[in-house]
């Protein structure tokens, strides 16, 4: 604080000290400002000609607004952007919106990694070392807890009512060990596609609201359809393979029957209950009767597969399928998306995905970099980035903003406060180990190898053991 109230004192003073238009270019996204311009414009002359060049520039230059930006000095970050989808002129437009605030920050954008595995890998690599090369960072919702301790706290960068404005899930998430270590940015969920032409040909008013009613309407349609000639039709397809995609939608049935969260923030196990060995029961009954015989081997895009075709009346998939089934001749304008059903617990559950954005502690120039972070991921610019990429907000009042309605008409409250994130960041590097753990134990119990009972007997033991 001391070395910003030096730096207003010192700036002030230079400006009304000047006799000459001495003031800095514009900053664009170019990392360097002509500076040998600026010299050149400010050698003597006679008075008079220069008493109006200085209101000009002041009308073409924003001041600088240390409260936002964290600092008046000319400072260049790097950010590592998202190289997929429309998130790069997300981004770009982003930098834009900053720059009118802050035109002494340059972002220096560059790619991450297409693959989240070797983004995280080069965030790690760069850390150890402890090196400067990366200020702002996008982290995968499962990697705070592996990243946190290479971050820098955001409570003490971020405005209470900015923190206050985000879904509260999305901070348990981004909170390690006491520290905020990343904003979030994108909101990715679990949601039920459902084929509304399909239920109201079967007398269905509205979607399901428990696993039960879902099985029911799944097997009436599924059955109506075959009666019709469609042998390849469905009721319900999902991701049941063994790996992460099975993790949340095993997830989603434990939670949702209030069954656990797997480990809690506290660290304690939660598997082996009455209610998470029902839940995975009644999830391995669907295999054969409204699910595939291979749904046990499904990962996203066979499930997607099955859905485009007109093949099924529900799936289980994230907002990703959301424009591509709009794209559809077969179902484009006959469908439409709900909460995943609710059961025992009384209400549904939604495993989390999407995105958070870091500020790595060993950055040169800190103050702009959580200055960025914080710019990037409030309300003004996340209603932008929003409509910009299509992917649901992080922040909860922009549900109910008109324009965004209608950038993410899939994107709803009801959905969101049900969100739900995986324990990665309590078991921080160990997740991949107590994901693999869990969703290899419930793969088994969707194939019958094991029966529940055993096998979450047997998880129970081994996450214990990993986690001691």
């Amino acid at each position: 604080m001391r070395k910003i109230i030096t730096i207003i004192t010192i700036f002030v003073v230079v400006l009304l000290a000047a006799c000459a238009p001495a003031e800095p270019a514009e900053v664009e996204e170019e990392p360097m400002v002509a500076e040998e311009e600026v010299v050149e414009e400010s050698e003597p002359a006679e008075p008079e000609e220069e008493v109006d060049e200085p209101e000009e520039s002041e009308e073409e230059m924003p001041a600088v607004d240390l409260s936002i930006c964290g600092t008046a000095e000319d400072v260049t970050i790097t950010y590592v952007g998202d190289p997929v989808d429309t998130s790069k002129e997300a981004e770009l437009a982003t930098i834009a919106r900053f720059n009118e605030y802050c035109p002494n920050i340059t972002v220096n954008r560059i790619d991450g990694d297409a693959s989240t595995t070797d983004l995280l890998a080069s965030y790690l690599t760069v850390f150890e070392a402890e090196s400067s090369d990366l200020d702002v960072i996008r982290v995968d919702v499962v990697n705070p807890g592996v990243l946190g301790e290479h971050l820098l706290d955001l409570f003490e960068y971020t405005p209470q009512e900015q923190l206050d404005s985000y879904i509260p899930s999305l901070l348990v998430n981004n909170t390690y060990q006491g520290r905020l270590v990343a904003l979030p940015i994108r909101l990715g969920f679990g949601m039920l596609y459902y084929r509304t032409d399909l239920l109201e040909k079967y007398g269905f008013d509205s979607p399901p609201e428990t696993w039960e009613e879902l099985a029911t309407m799944a097997q009436t349609i599924q059955d109506g359809e075959r009666d019709e000639g469609n042998a390849d039709f469905w009721g319900y397809v999902w991701q049941g393979d063994a790996y992460e995609g099975l993790t949340c939608n095993a997830m989603e049935w434990q939670v949702s029957n209030g069954g656990g969260a797997i480990v809690s923030p506290e660290g304690v196990v939660e598997v082996n209950n009455e209610a998470t060995i029902a839940a995975f029961e009644r999830a391995a009954s669907w295999i054969g009767t409204i699910s595939p015989p291979a749904q046990t081997s499904f990962k996203e895009g066979d499930s997607n597969e099955v859905w485009l075709a007109g093949n099924a009346a529900f799936m289980r998939y994230w907002p990703g399928a959301y424009a591509t089934s709009k794209q559809s001749e077969v179902i484009g304008d006959v469908f439409t998306t709900a909460p995943l059903p609710a059961g025992a617990s009384g209400q549904g559950a939604s495993t989390m995905g999407g995105w958070e954005i870091g500020v790595s502690k060993y950055s040169a120039h800190p103050e702009a970099a959580a200055a960025f972070a914080v710019f990037m991921t409030g309300a003004e610019n996340a209603k932008f980035y929003a409509i910009d990429t299509t992917f649901p907000p992080v922040i909860l009042d922009l549900y109910n903003d008109p324009d965004i309605q209608a950038a993410v008409p899939y994107a709803s409250p009801d959905i969101v406060q049900i969100v739900t994130p995986r324990p990665s960041t309590v078991t921080a590097d160990k997740y991949s180990e107590v994901s693999t753990l869990y969703f290899t134990a419930v793969h088994s119990i969707l194939t019958g190898e094991t029966d529940a009972a055993t096998a979450l007997e047997l998880l129970e033991l081994d996450l214990q053991e990993l986690l001691q």
